[in-house]
């Protein structure tokens, strides 16, 4: 089997997971989640495109149910052994063949909880999965019982997250010698994809984000390249990724001489991600983060060239988003703990005077203060 873990760590996983379980007292529960059944297995597709899950029961088998092609997928990269196929067909209903054998797993009238906030599971999917459980069993929204399981990462995670925040270093330091004038985004953009694969790394699970001059901007990925000018910035949002782990960097690169509003802007960027650092550390809530970031930006009137969040937990996802459940924003009452990985940015768009200013780094909490986990300092860029 291709795992990436010893299966040492599976089993204390599933135990965690088991034990999560018993606390909400479910007899089983739908994984539709891809990173959920990775984390728990090591199964390793994109398949979840399609209809898939994985049945967990309380005593912690596991059953597969899923397509032909993730059949050998599912034999090859994961510790599941009991794996199920339903039949492409016309008009077929999956669903149906989910209840038929969740009645051969003696799961009738049982409690079941069904992952389903996550891109696995469709409208349509939630839909059909809910016709068949009606009347067959007790179904509970469980969509957070593993994420939040892999918020506190093993030392064995954090040695994937540590080796992609290595490669994160390594595409910024292939991008820096390409921007300047007439720099070509689309150069700048595969020396730094190229410098993750060749690392050892993967493919993201959102696309890198590369913007110049009014589209540094945007913080989205979007289509269409250009060459930089004399005086231009461009906004970097990428992520190392090692065995599915991410560690994703933030950073507005100005060409040129920076503008009296970069300066300013990054200026309060630099003391919004300092003042974060103080309370990134247990004792403190996900929503104590933002409300130092919120202060750091309204106390220098740019509440309205703010987002209303600073970050998120990262950790081992699939397409099409690297962020995790788990977010900094006002009121979020999730207690940090040591050993958590964490992206955490600063983002003043001012679309006004079309000055961007970004700055962003992946962090591992530890018992006092966080950890950086780049080697690239806060400095403010300019080639």
């Amino acid at each position: 089997m291709a795992l990436h873990f010893p299966e040492s760590e599976f089993s204390a996983r599933r135990a965690r997971l088991m034990a999560r379980m018993a606390e909400e007292k479910l007899d089983a529960l739908l994984l539709f989640a891809q990173e959920s059944m990775y984390w728990l297995t090591g199964f390793d597709s994109f398949g979840y495109c399609f209809f898939q899950t994985l049945i967990v029961r309380a005593d912690g088998s596991l059953t597969l149910l899923t397509r032909t092609p993730d059949l050998r997928q599912a034999k090859h990269t994961s510790t599941i052994d009991n794996i199920v196929v339903w039949v492409d067909r016309p008009n077929a209903d999956p669903a149906v063949d989910l209840r038929n054998l969740l009645s051969d797993l003696d799961l009738l009238g049982m409690r079941v909880g069904v992952e389903y906030d996550t891109h696995g599971m469709t409208g349509r999917v939630a839909r059909l999965v809910d016709n068949q459980l009606t009347n067959f069993c007790e179904a509970i929204d469980a969509s957070y019982i593993v994420s939040n399981l892999r918020l506190v990462k093993s030392a064995a995670e954090i040695a994937k997250v540590t080796h992609a925040a290595e490669l994160a270093d390594l595409a910024f330091d292939a991008a820096l010698p390409l921007i300047g004038e007439d720099a070509d985004e689309a150069e700048i953009l595969a020396a730094m994809q190229s410098a993750i694969l060749a690392g050892g790394g993967d493919y993201p699970a959102n696309p890198f984000v590369i913007g110049s001059a009014a589209d540094a901007l945007l913080c989205r990925y979007k289509s269409g390249r250009r060459k930089l000018s004399a005086s231009d910035q461009v906004t970097l949002e990428w992520a190392g990724v090692s065995s599915h782990y991410h560690a994703p960097m933030l950073r507005t690169v100005l060409v040129g001489d920076p503008s009296p509003r970069h300066r300013e802007l990054y200026a309060a960027a630099l003391e919004g991600m300092r003042a974060i650092e103080h309370v990134l550390r247990p004792g403190h809530t996900f929503g104590e983060v933002f409300d130092a970031h919120a202060k750091v930006m309204d106390d220098r009137g740019l509440t309205r060239h703010r987002f209303n969040a600073c970050g998120y937990s990262v950790g081992a996802r699939f397409a099409p988003s690297w962020m995790e459940h788990q977010m900094f924003h006002a009121g979020n009452p999730q207690e940090i703990s040591a050993d958590m990985s964490l992206f955490v940015h600063m983002i003043i768009m001012d679309s006004d005077r079309e000055t961007a200013m970004t700055l962003g780094h992946t962090y591992l909490t530890t018992e006092t203060a966080p950890r950086a986990l780049s080697r690239h300092s806060l400095d403010l860029i300019n080639l």
